[in-house]
């Protein structure tokens, strides 16, 4: 409304405004008496200008008394709209910053003293927050203008508040509402009309690296990493509502990154491809996603010509993301995708998310999965359900249905597949059943065979060892039974019976290795009183010292044990739960490095009967000597070092699992074939001297 207007509308109403206009001699004996009467006409009424030609969304109107020179200062607030009233300044708080980079802007007033009506407007239409006060137009909040006088000076304000009166102010959809005299007014803003800018996102950005780095956040129990995941929530929100620069903006210097990407409505909607920038110093270097157009084509379907905005989420921590099974993901990089306000699944064609990394060790392999948020239990899981894994030598590619928070989790052994899985359990189950069946066979049968001393010492040895094997394959047979019972008490036990059963029966093999060395290395074979009671002393009692030991330091080193197993194509996995030692230390340290010692020296006892057996090779004898050096090796337990090729990887590593779970289930009836092969040959042959050459090297040939 234009000064000649204000003008009119005034003058018919003098008599009236006569008497409430304010009278100000200093200025009445500076001007002539026709431009006094006009100013006091006018002044009640200065700032009526202040309405606007396109409804608001929020106004705030009312007098002020300027008694002395003063400005209108503007802050970046809180999330409500405050109005507070100086001596010295009219203070605008909330929700708009002036511009991207100062949160502080300071305008000066007109210099006439007397009472001025100022109006504030909110125009969400043009993200514009004006103030009118008087003849003058601020913009306080939006593009500025370069025609207004601003300053970023600070200005220290003597809090003398003085009221604001005849105070009004009206919402959209609302209805003019009064408010009494005060000096300071709040109101609260409603979320979804404020604008969001910049620095609203950096700030939540902050505070949530904050809490991130804390020095527990690595030890975050389940109700912090929902609160966690609770503040990530209202960040996505925030970024939802963010005042963009551009089409794409990212955001954040630390642990986590936002990226806001905008995606214009068209009439056939492409592909949208994004480059995160490359990372220096850690596991993973990168990433790429590649979003297909069937994606937008389900947004398109929700609002016709709507702008769609994708959010990615770049976390540099797993902390918020810890399962029950503590899984390890690829350098701690948990990336996630979105479209705001639209629940994404079931998509025709994938979304490809690259990961960039480092050649992996051998032994392990990546596997694409989802976060999957547990509403009933205290915290989610990692599944990969509807993404598939395309291995590269540097990069993994995940191709997902549906879009969430993805990662790369390092499984170990996934050269196993599922179907080999199946049949190594096969192989074990039975060869441990029928290795069980003819140890005791063989065990009852040498316990009536010869009556001579060294051949008693040497059967009792075999017998030992054969009930070492039998104990070995029956707890076996159990323990995965025992897991899935409900009783971890009863797994415990299981599992320390199944460690006490494997470190007797390489106690034992390692006993038969000595004993060769005293029948065929030793000149004289020297009878020892209680040789065969010491030997079950160390043949039983080192196991059960080992595992009462293990069991006293910690009675959670025993229980159930979960051995992954991953499935090449889909990337299903499934768990083969036993009752068995449950620190990885100690299985390394004490089956390992005892099995290495024993091994080590049985394989020096093996060369000494290597080189005897060549030095007694006689024509027509070669089968005996060489089913002689079967069975040894049997007894010697050689076949188990086939456990150091697990390390490696590949068509070797599978190979070699097929053998050595072939040959160990089966180690019982072996040694029970070798036996009654050797008897047989034994009583065949009519050559007593070639008899007794070899004598030394078989169980019994008589």
């Amino acid at each position: 409304m234009g000064d000649t207007q204000i003008l009119m509308w005034s003058l018919s109403f003098v008599p009236f405004q006569a008497l409430l206009s304010p009278w100000r001699p200093s200025q009445s004996r500076e001007l002539p008496g026709m431009k006094v009467l006009l100013l006091l006409l006018l002044s009640p009424f200065q700032g009526v200008g202040a309405s606007s030609r396109r409804e608001e969304d929020f106004r705030f109107c009312g007098d002020r008394n300027q008694t002395q020179s003063s400005s209108v200062i503007y802050e970046h607030g809180p999330a409500t709209i405050s109005i507070e009233n100086t001596a010295q300044a009219l203070i605008i708080k909330r929700p708009f910053l002036p511009n991207r980079r100062n949160s502080y802007y300071k305008y000066s007033l007109p210099p006439a003293l007397g009472r001025y009506r100022f109006c504030v407007y909110w125009f969400k239409a043009n993200r514009t927050l004006r103030l009118v006060y008087g003849k003058q137009s601020f913009l306080l909040g939006g593009d500025q203008s370069s025609n207004i006088a601003r300053g970023k000076e600070s200005q220290k304000t003597e809090r003398t508040n003085t009221s604001i009166f005849n105070v009004s102010y009206i919402s959209k959809g609302g209805k003019n509402t009064s408010l009494d005299s005060a000096s300071e007014y709040f109101f609260p803003a409603s979320p979804e009309r404020m604008p969001v800018w910049e620095q609203d996102v950096e700030e939540q950005l902050t505070a949530l690296d904050s809490l991130i780095a804390q020095p527990l956040a690595l030890a975050t129990g389940a109700m912090e990493q929902r609160m966690l995941r609770r503040k990530l929530g209202e960040l996505e929100k925030t970024l939802a509502r963010v005042e963009l620069e551009g089409q794409n903006q990212t955001f954040g210097k630390a642990t986590v990154h936002a990226t806001v990407l905008r995606v214009q409505p068209t009439q056939a909607p492409q592909h949208l491809a994004f480059a995160s920038q490359r990372e220096e110093g850690g596991e993973v270097h990168g990433f790429t996603v590649d979003l297909p157009s069937s994606l937008f084509m389900v947004a398109k379907k929700r609002e016709e010509g709507v702008e769609h905005r994708v959010l990615l989420m770049d976390i540099n921590s797993q902390t918020m993301f810890q399962d029950e099974n503590s899984s390890h993901v690829l350098g701690d990089k948990v990336v996630g995708i979105s479209l705001v306000d639209t629940v994404v699944a079931n998509l025709s064609d994938p979304v490809v998310l690259t990961f960039f990394h480092d050649q992996l060790p051998r032994n392990v392999t990546p596997l694409c999965v989802f976060w999957q948020e547990d509403t009933t239990a205290s915290s989610g899981s990692w599944d990969s359900y509807g993404c598939t894994t395309v291995m590269g030598g540097s990069q993994t590619d995940c191709r997902c249905n549906h879009l969430t928070y993805f990662a790369v989790l390092m499984v170990s052994s996934p050269e196993i597949a599922y179907i080999h899985r199946d049949y190594l359990s096969v192989i074990t189950y039975i060869g441990c059943l029928i290795s069980a069946l003819a140890s005791i066979c063989t065990i009852f049968f040498l316990y009536f065979r010869s009556k001579q001393r060294d051949q008693i010492t040497s059967m009792h040895i075999h017998m030992n060892l054969l009930g070492a094997i039998f104990l070995l394959d029956i707890t076996f047979l159990i323990s995965e039974h025992l897991a899935s019972s409900s009783s971890e008490a009863v797994c415990r036990a299981g599992g320390l019976f199944l460690h006490f059963s494997l470190l007797s029966c390489l106690t034992w093999m390692g006993i038969e290795g000595y004993n060769l060395y005293r029948l065929v290395i030793e000149v004289f074979n020297a009878y020892h009183d209680h040789f065969l009671l010491k030997l079950c002393l160390v043949g039983w009692g080192l196991p059960f010292f080992c595992v009462t030991l293990i069991f006293l330091a910690s009675w959670t080193n025993y229980g159930p044990f979960s051995i992954p197993v991953y499935e090449s194509v889909g990337g299903k996995s499934t768990n083969a739960t036993i009752c068995w030692i449950t620190s990885p230390l100690i299985h390394n340290i004490v089956n390992l490095g005892f099995f290495s010692l024993v091994f080590l020296f049985n394989s020096v006892m093996l060369g000494a009967m290597v080189r005897e057996i060549l030095r007694q090779n006689k024509k027509g004898h070669k089968l005996k000597h060489v089913l002689a050096l079967f069975g040894l090796s049997i007894l010697l337990g050689i076949p188990w070092a086939l456990v150091f090729f697990s390390f490696t990887s590949g068509v070797f590593r599978l190979v070699s699992l097929y053998i050595f779970t072939i040959i160990n289930s089966l180690q019982g009836f072996l040694i029970f074939l070798w036996y009654w092969t050797m008897v047989l040959q034994a009583r065949k042959s009519p050559d007593s001297q070639s008899s007794s050459d070899s004598i030394k090297l078989q169980p019994n040939s008589s």
